[in-house]
């Protein structure tokens, strides 16, 4: 990237989970568990009550999230709900959990969402793009559907697998630094990957 595009951007990272390029000056808040944890970056204060409680809905201004889920753990099914949308080639993990008996298999609907658009980059990494105000992947996350598009990727790591997630909900003046973001997330994840 140009000198003058990596002074628009700051690298953010809470205590425990991968971190992520956002833009300068915005403020962020990190939580974990036994499923995995979430990083959320924002350009306004984040009320850490409100990302903790039931209660809290969701965002409908810009926000990136990225949160990192565990095959192994609960996180399981988040995992295979992703799976079941655009990882073909891992449905053996979908039909495992949905064996389980815990959660319904109609948790786990198979295909895409009719209007995202998606870019395999590999059997393990796809780049998609939710349209403004519909349900999509992108609103697979704490972003709900809104005037302006949800961006992100998700990559599968491991051999459990795992999930690294990425949702990103730009202003219009700082669409440009979308790819740059994804970049960094997948180059961060093959690094993890054995």
């Amino acid at each position: 990237m140009t000198a003058e595009t990596a002074q628009r951007l700051a690298y953010y990272k809470a205590e425990h989970g991968p971190g992520v390029l956002a833009p300068r000056g915005w403020y962020c808040f990190g939580t974990y568990g036994s499923s995995g944890s979430s990083l959320f970056v924002s350009p306004s204060p984040l009320d850490s009550a409100l990302l903790l409680s039931s209660k809290g809905k969701g965002f409908t201004s810009p926000v990136i999230q990225l949160t990192s889920e565990y095959g192994d753990t609960s996180g399981r099914f988040g995992v295979a709900r992703v799976i079941a949308r655009v990882f073909p080639k891992y449905r053996a993990f979908v039909k495992k959990v949905i064996a389980e008996g815990i959660v319904s298999s109609t948790e786990f609907p198979a295909g895409p969402y009719p209007k995202d658009r998606l870019v395999y980059r590999s059997s393990e990494i796809v780049e998609y793009q939710t349209p403004a105000q519909m349900e999509g992947l992108g609103t697979h996350s704490r972003l709900l559907p809104s005037t302006l598009p949800i961006s992100g990727v998700a990559v599968l790591v491991g051999q459990e697998p795992d999930l690294l997630f990425l949702t990103s909900r730009l202003p219009s003046n700082m669409a440009d630094l979308t790819a740059i973001i994804l970049r960094q997330v997948e180059e961060d994840a093959l690094g993890e990957m054995p």
